[in-house]
Formats: C-alpha cells, sequence, structure tokens
C-alpha cells in the first residue's frame, strides 16, 4: 500500500481488472475544427471506463483506498468545458493524459461524442480510445 502527496492511501496492481465507470457524463464545450463552430458551442457526452485496483477498498469502506469518481468527473469537466480543442481526438487524449496522473488509476478508456453537425446526422461524432495501449 503507497501513500500519494495528499495522504490518499491506494495500492497499485500491475495488471487490475476492476473498474470504475462513469458513463453518460454531458457538458456543453467549445471544441471543433471551424472558429464558428467553437464559439457557438456544443454538447459533449463522456463515457469513462478506468482500470484501477479496487481490492482494498472493498475490505476497508474507505474512500482513501479507491480513486474518488469525483475526482474523475472534476478532470472531465474541466477539459470540456474550460478548454478548446479543434478535434475530438485531441479532448480524448488530454482527458486521458489528466486522468492517469490521479494516483491508482492503471488504465483509461473513454468516449468523447459531440452532438450532430451535419443534415441528416442523428447521433453525432465519437472517438474511443484507451491509454496507456
Amino acid at each position: 500500500m503507497s501513500s500519494s502527496p495528499s495522504g490518499k492511501r491506494y495500492r497499485s496492481a500491475a495488471n487490475p481488472t476492476d473498474r470504475l465507470l462513469l458513463h453518460g457524463l454531458h457538458f456543453c464545450g467549445h471544441h471543433g475544427e471551424s472558429q464558428a463552430e467553437r464559439r457557438a458551442g456544443g454538447e459533449f457526452t463522456v463515457d469513462l471506463d478506468v482500470e484501477t485496483d479496487t481490492a482494498a477498498a472493498g475490505r476497508s469502506d474507505d474512500l482513501r483506498d479507491t480513486v474518488n469518481y469525483v475526482d474523475l468527473h472534476e478532470v472531465v469537466r474541466g477539459l470540456v468545458e474550460e478548454r478548446e480543442f479543434h478535434l475530438l481526438e485531441t479532448l480524448a487524449a488530454r482527458i486521458a493524459e489528466e486522468l492517469l496522473r490521479i494516483p491508482g488509476v492503471e488504465r483509461v478508456h473513454l468516449r468523447v461524442g459531440k452532438s450532430p453537425q451535419l443534415p441528416g446526422q442523428s447521433t453525432g461524432f465519437a472517438v474511443e480510445i484507451t491509454r496507456p495501449s
């Protein structure tokens, strides 16, 4: 068991099989290739699958022994709402990079989607990435 600088306890697993899932996160953001698209903004959705070891938390029932999903949510919210990117791929990569800095997060699979922008498109665009690959 290790401790982070904030005193949070966590156990780092070489091959974690446990996952924290945050699906259907909705935010308004200003991302897109064109300046008009970024200025107008749009709705973005994020689904997270975060690999971590939850065994210690399962035994202790102590939040300090796991990754707090509120911290995961805040990272995503901050990047989607407070930053601007031209590509969904870049937004997704930045989210993954920041999440992997959280102690105990071993691997991230995420999907970032945005509302439809083209005539006749009903479901929008999305990108999925896994880091580290």
